[in-house]
């Protein structure tokens, strides 16, 4: 059923939402008589950003300015994927390509394994496959409601360790020193979302989150890390691991996919498309892309002017002062 909803705006033109329904847990808001997405009112799009956790606008002709300027409304600052496989489309605007390969690939919020996990994540389509290649998405908090109670019990109490090797150059950004002194990695500054350990001639960071976290808008558990992303398209068998070193139990994995998988729907593109997620509640993936040439999706994922205060960052995180980069490993390039 179609919406017309106001929200107070003083545009003459107002688009139609489709709020949530089964097998369909995105808002999708189409165009009625609006120019483009910069016609839509701000207030309204934060509103049901925050009451459900996805939206889907079509029809509004997005191009990359459009993107770009849609994006900045709601997300001040912003952060680059330095994962392999992208490639910038507009690097001044921080706008890079999906991973440009064809694999599936598994549910995941995006840069999970990182401790400045952006706040939304946000998708164009400038030119859509004709077949496969679809943006699958899955709420995180149905998938906690779905899981068995014995389970979810089990998962309530513990946390994830994200540990990692570093360079020089990392450290430097991070501590003010490429060969930090043990009194340094023991007490890092305030701002530095990492601890630290040596191991044997390295130092490795360290980082936790809860396996059921809560998101940023719903008072619920939500699942949304990057377990599933890590060992079902990774084969990663001990990153993350539990809070006590251990792996994660491959029954719990089996049976969290399980239920993610019967909760994932499909979003088939449409050129123009734009797909806003809230990445602290809802998680997305991909089908097998038949085709790359003909599939181009962009990406903006940045932290939103109307954040709630996050008990696990730290004190005046460097990602919500500025546009953020990572320190790059040696040999990589941008």
């Amino acid at each position: 059923m179609a919406y017309y909803l106001y929200f107070g705006y003083t545009h003459k033109t107002m688009p139609i939402i489709h709020l949530p329904e089964a097998n369909r847990p995105q808002v999708l808001m189409q165009a009625d008589r609006e120019r483009g997405l910069l016609d839509l009112d701000p207030t309204q799009i934060i509103d049901l950003y925050k009451q459900h956790g996805a939206l889907l606008l079509r029809g509004f002709g997005a191009d990359i300015a459009q993107f770009s300027a849609f994006a900045r409304r709601f997300c001040p600052t912003s952060v680059i994927n330095n994962s392999l496989g992208r490639r910038p489309i507009d690097a001044a605007a921080k706008i890079q390509t999906v991973n440009c390969g064809t694999l599936a690939f598994s549910l995941h919020p995006e840069l999970s394994r990182e401790p400045w996990k952006p706040d939304a994540a946000l998708f164009a389509c400038f030119s859509p496959p004709s077949r496969g290649g679809a943006t699958t998405i899955c709420d995180g908090v149905a998938l906690v409601r779905a899981l068995p109670e014995a389970l979810r019990s089990a998962l309530v109490p513990r946390r994830l360790l994200y540990k990692m090797e570093c360079w020089p150059e990392l450290l430097e950004f991070w501590l003010g020193d490429p060969k930090p002194s043990d009194a340094l990695l023991a007490a890092p500054p305030s701002t530095c979302p990492y601890f630290f350990r040596r191991s044997g001639e390295q130092v490795v960071r360290m980082f936790t989150r809860p396996v059921l976290h809560k998101p940023m808008f719903i008072d619920e558990p939500a699942f949304g890390n990057f377990l599933l992303f890590a060992r079902f398209s990774k084969n990663l068998p001990n990153f993350p691991v539990l809070d006590d070193g251990s792996p994660v139990p491959e029954a719990w994995l089996q049976t969290i996919k399980a239920v993610g998988d019967s909760l994932t729907v499909p979003v088939v593109w449409e050129a123009g498309d734009v797909l806003m997620l809230d990445n602290t509640r809802f998680m997305h993936g991909r089908t097998t892309i038949l085709d790359a040439r003909e599939r181009l999706i962009a990406t903006f994922f940045g932290y939103v002017s109307f954040a709630l205060p996050n008990p696990e960052e730290p004190a005046q995180p460097r990602w919500r002062q500025a546009d953020f980069t990572p320190p790059l490993r040696p040999g990589l390039q941008r």
